[in-house]
C-alpha cells in the first residue's frame, strides 16, 4: 500500500453506500466525495431520489452512480454487484449503512412486514453484500480497503418497542466485530472493519423517540463525522455520543434488576421509544 492509500484510504477509491439516496447515506457520499474517491456508487430502493441524488452529487465531477436495488433481496444484491464491477469496478469501501425500524411490542410485529424485513435489510442484506464484494477486496492487497457497518446502540442493550430492531443491530454487531477478527487473524490487515453504534439521531427514522438522560438525539452531521473518521482510521468499534459506552459498562456490572431500575428510572431508557412515530419506510420497486 502507499502512504497515501494508508492515509487517506478514499483518495482513488470506489465507495458503495446501501440507503445512499438520503439522509446519512448521502452524506457519507458527499464526505467521500470530498476526500477525492474516484467513484461513489448509491444504492437505494427508492429509484427516483437515488437517481436525483446522483445527479446533484455528479456536479462535483466525481463519477457518481445510481442503482435501485432492494438490498432484502439476495438475487438484486448479486446482480447490481455485476452492474458495478462492469461500470466502475469492485468497491474498495463499503458503507453498510441502509436500516429501518418498527417501534412497538413484538406482538404487534407483522411476521414478514415487519419482522422478516427488519433482518433482511438491517442484517442480512449487510452480510450478503459484504460477502458478494470481499473475496474482490481479499485480492487487492494494493490499497487499503474499509468496511463500515452501521449498527446501534439498540444493538447493546435491550429496550421497550424495540425487539426486533435491536435483535437486527445485535446480530449486525456480533458478526462484524466477528469479521474483523477473522481479517486480521488470517493476515488480510488491508482490511478493516468498523463497527457504529450511534443513539438516536434526527433523520426522521426516529422520529418521536427521547434521548435518555445525558443523551441528546445526534445531529446526522455529528453522527456521520465520527463514523467516517472511525472508518478512515480503521477504529473497530464508535460509539457516540459517551452515554453509550457508559450505559454498556454499567449493564455488564450491576445485577438485570438493578440495571432495569437504573435504565428505567434513571435514565429513561426504557421509556425513550414510548412516543415514537418514526417515518413510513419507501415501498419495494415493482418489477
Amino acid at each position: 500500500m502507499t502512504a497515501q492509500t494508508r492515509g487517506n484510504p478514499v483518495a482513488g477509491a470506489v465507495v458503495l453506500i446501501t440507503g445512499g439516496a438520503r439522509g446519512m447515506g448521502e452524506l457519507y457520499a458527499r464526505r467521500a466525495i470530498a476526500a477525492r474517491a474516484r467513484a461513489v456508487v448509491l444504492w437505494d430502493v427508492d429509484e427516483a431520489a437515488v437517481h436525483h441524488t446522483a445527479a446533484l452529487l455528479s456536479a462535483s465531477g466525481v463519477d457518481v452512480r445510481a442503482y435501485c436495488v432492494d438490498i432484502s433481496r439476495l438475487d438484486e444484491i448479486r446482480t447490481a454487484a455485476q452492474r458495478v464491477r462492469a461500470d466502475v469496478g469492485a468497491p474498495d469501501i463499503v458503507i453498510n449503512n441502509a436500516g429501518i425500524v418498527r417501534g412497538v411490542p413484538f406482538w404487534q410485529h407483522d411476521p414478514e412486514r415487519d419482522i422478516e424485513a427488519t433482518m433482511r435489510v438491517n442484517t442480512l442484506a449487510a452480510m450478503w453484500l459484504t460477502r458478494e464484494f470481499l473475496p474482490d477486496m481479499m485480492a487487492d492487497t494494493a490499497r487499503a480497503k474499509r468496511i463500515l457497518n452501521i449498527a446501534s446502540a439498540a444493538g447493546t442493550l435491550a429496550n421497550p418497542n424495540m425487539s426486533v430492531y435491536a435483535a437486527s443491530k445485535w446480530a449486525m454487531i456480533g458478526w462484524s466485530d466477528s469479521l474483523r477478527l477473522e481479517l486480521r487473524r488470517d493476515g488480510y490487515r488491508h482490511i478493516a472493519v468498523t463497527t457504529f453504534c450511534p443513539s438516536y439521531i434526527s433523520t426522521g427514522m426516529f422520529e418521536g423517540a427521547r434521548g435518555p438522560l445525558f443523551t441528546p438525539i445526534m445531529k446526522p452531521d455529528a453522527a456521520t463525522a465520527a463514523a467516517w473518521r472511525g472508518m478512515r482510521r480503521g477504529t473497530p468499534f464508535v460509539l457516540r455520543p459517551w452515554t453509550v459506552k457508559l450505559a454498556m459498562a454499567l449493564r455488564g456490572i450491576l445485577p438485570t434488576r438493578a440495571w432495569d431500575f437504573v435504565a428505567d428510572r434513571v435514565f429513561n431508557v426504557y421509556s425513550s421509544m414510548d412516543a415514537f412515530t418514526g417515518r413510513p419506510a419507501p415501498e419495494p420497486p415493482t418489477r
